[in-house]
């Protein structure tokens, strides 16, 4: 079973096979997961396994750790390629993450400001205006997608909310009018007797077809990399979510692939 969470509002920096040298941020509870996905993948853990009971840090805090942070790094003279929400479940969850994202513009704006903001999200908030708006602040808004089939996104990702499917998740993404970043995580194996694999022909084809409609900026795929708290699940090797990329490459998407 998967160990990892994250015991403070700020963690790292550390270096990031997609962003760099990333600061981390995390705005949930420091005593487990809370998010609107239960990814059978998740290095967090499943929900129901990382039960928490401490709350969420206040926009207060979250600054005032970051400032912290932020001005030790300035006096070590290690500058940060990115500040990145990501952490113990979905950061957009949090009821002020608005305003912590706007205080962390004006924070990074005073020590670092060649480092951009990242936000690591499930894209399961994007109907909340607040949530929209704040991510088409930063720079690196980067939203999930790993299918095109509502049965996939059931298997994969487990939405807590039985109403979220793909035909709303598509028209969400659609409205960053291409101001955003999707990244999918590609894998295969087996769950309660059911076969997993969102690499074949017909998904791939569904899902550049759902790029052509978002037209990301860029697109990041990628594999599993830590434990997983579902076993029987597979790494997609490298030759593969290269041939997967080029499919993209050839449609003009910027992807990076990450094995």
């Amino acid at each position: 079973m998967s160990t990892i969470l994250f015991d403070k509002i700020i963690f790292g920096p550390v270096h990031s096979r997609r962003l760099g040298v990333s600061l981390g941020v995390n705005l949930l509870p420091t005593d487990g997961k809370l998010c609107s996905f239960n990814c059978i993948y998740c290095e967090c853990g499943l929900n129901e396994e990382r039960r928490t009971r401490s709350k969420l840090p206040t926009r207060v805090e979250v600054k005032e750790a970051l400032v912290q942070k932020l001005a030790y790094m300035q006096s070590e003279g290690i500058a940060p390629d990115v500040i990145t929400f990501a952490g113990n479940g979905e950061p957009t969850m949090h009821p002020e993450f608005g305003g912590i994202i706007d205080d962390t513009i004006n924070t990074r704006n005073q020590f670092f400001p060649q480092a951009k903001i990242a936000v690591l999200s499930n894209s399961t908030m994007l109907h909340k205006e607040e949530v929209f708006q704040a991510l088409n602040k930063i720079e690196d808004n980067i939203l999930k997608l790993d299918s095109v089939l509502d049965s996939r996104i059931r298997q994969l990702n487990a939405p807590n909310s039985s109403s979220f499917n793909f035909d709303s998740l598509l028209k969400q993404l659609c409205r960053f009018n291409g101001k955003l970043i999707i990244q999918t995580m590609f894998l295969r194996g087996e769950i309660n007797g059911e076969h997993i694999d969102n690499t074949s022909e017909s998904e791939i084809k569904g899902w550049v077809n759902a790029l052509k409609q978002i037209r990301p900026k860029q697109v990041m795929i990628y594999t599993i990399d830590r434990e997983t708290p579902v076993k029987n699940l597979k790494k997609v090797s490298g030759e593969d979510l290269e041939i997967i990329a080029e499919v993209a490459r050839k449609e003009g998407f910027d992807v990076t692939v990450s094995a």
